[in-house]
């Protein structure tokens, strides 16, 4: 449940399906939404995320030896994607990680906290690590737009910080503020954590400086139109990290870690299976799970299953319908037709310069 419903319940808002990464699919229209997030400044509300606090002795250590990327390095006020991984070399929780004074915080997508802390305690034997889930501690707003760096460290009379990953917590209006700059969509952006309680008044004033609410309509184009997968969307405990284009969320060079083995095999050898692709798609929605279907050629033609959607979503910088799809390799070149399930429908393989962002 969003943080910020009764905000959310005095306004023409549609309400996204149960289980979804944000709590409001639209809040006024869709193109505006999309404008502004392009060309301006815009806020999602990501109050649905979660947090989780990891600190104690060993936590460093402890960390090095399971996470997939990079921890030793992270300095406090730095940060980063990081994944656990299964031994097989899978995807078990995909989450953004920041050096804190005495610890570290990770942003975790909704409803995974509990499963994440979990995942750790089950390599825990007598170290000093404590897991700590913080979700009723902090909420969450997403910021993007090109005017987003000068408007909301305007509002903020803050500096933002420069390198993404990177954080700061400042004072607002009496609550500790911590403003992270991190990639929305795909695109340069801002993420904010407050106590829940401030919320609702730091939505507010970002709204009245002109920032315009966006919803998961406009956040599934943006980040489809730049090839990013969503954790419970594309991604989830079948897919390996290269499959999802996950390659900033692990390491190669820190040494063994749970699934390290498989991911630098992959990465040597290749033989990936599939891999999450981006294909120009039917105007009408597309259901997730959609096979992606392909004849073959000769005397003995029959129609084979070569992949699946994801994500369908409409691109208001290619003016058609996308999705996001995993392909089976060997059917992975540009301009690769398949038909949608039993068809009519198709969809044909693109490149991310096909679509303007």
């Amino acid at each position: 449940m969003s943080r910020l419903e009764a905000l959310h319940q005095a306004q023409n808002i549609r309400v996204a399906p149960p289980g979804a990464p944000l709590p409001v699919l639209v809040h006024q229209s869709v193109p505006t939404e999309y404008e502004a997030a392009t060309t301006n400044w815009a806020i999602f509300d990501r109050s649905t995320l979660g947090s989780m606090s990891i600190h104690g002795a060993d936590s460093l250590s402890f960390l090095i030896r399971i996470l997939a990327g990079p921890v030793r390095t992270l300095e406090r006020g730095q940060g980063g994607r990081n994944m656990l991984l299964s031994g097989k070399g899978k995807v078990l929780h995909l989450f953004e990680m920041a050096a804190i004074e005495g610890g570290f915080l990770c942003t975790t997508a909704p409803g995974t906290t509990p499963g994440l802390i979990a995942g750790l305690d089950m390599y825990l034997f007598g170290e000093d690590v404590k897991l700590e889930d913080q979700s009723v501690n902090l909420a969450h707003l997403d910021v993007l737009g090109p005017q987003a760096p000068t408007k909301l460290g305007t509002l903020l009379s803050s500096d933002l910080p420069g390198t993404p990953h990177n954080h700061a917590t400042i004072d607002w209006q009496g609550s500790p503020l911590t403003i992270t700059h991190l990639p929305v969509c795909g695109r340069p952006g801002y993420r904010l954590a407050i106590n829940p309680d401030a919320l609702p008044k730091l939505w507010t004033a970002l709204h009245s400086a002109g920032a315009t609410p966006a919803g998961l309509a406009v956040y599934d184009s943006i980040r489809a139109e730049n090839l990013v997968a969503e954790w419970g969307v594309d991604i989830d405990d079948t897919v390996y990290p290269q499959e999802a284009n996950l390659q900033d969320a692990f390491s190669l060079t820190k040494g063994c870690y749970i699934g390290q083995e498989v991911v630098a095999k992959i990465d040597t050898y290749g033989g990936l299976n599939k891999r999450l692709l981006l294909l120009k798609a039917p105007d009408a929605p597309v259901s997730p799970g959609t096979r992606l279907m392909r004849q073959t050629d000769g005397p003995d033609s029959e129609w084979r299953d070569l992949g699946v959607v994801t994500t369908w979503t409409y691109s208001f910088a290619a003016d058609h319908g996308i999705v996001l799809a995993y392909v089976k390799r060997k059917h992975q070149e540009q301009g690769t037709v398949f038909r949608l399930g039993e068809g009519p429908a198709t969809a044909t393989i693109l490149t991310k310069s096909e679509v303007p962002t």
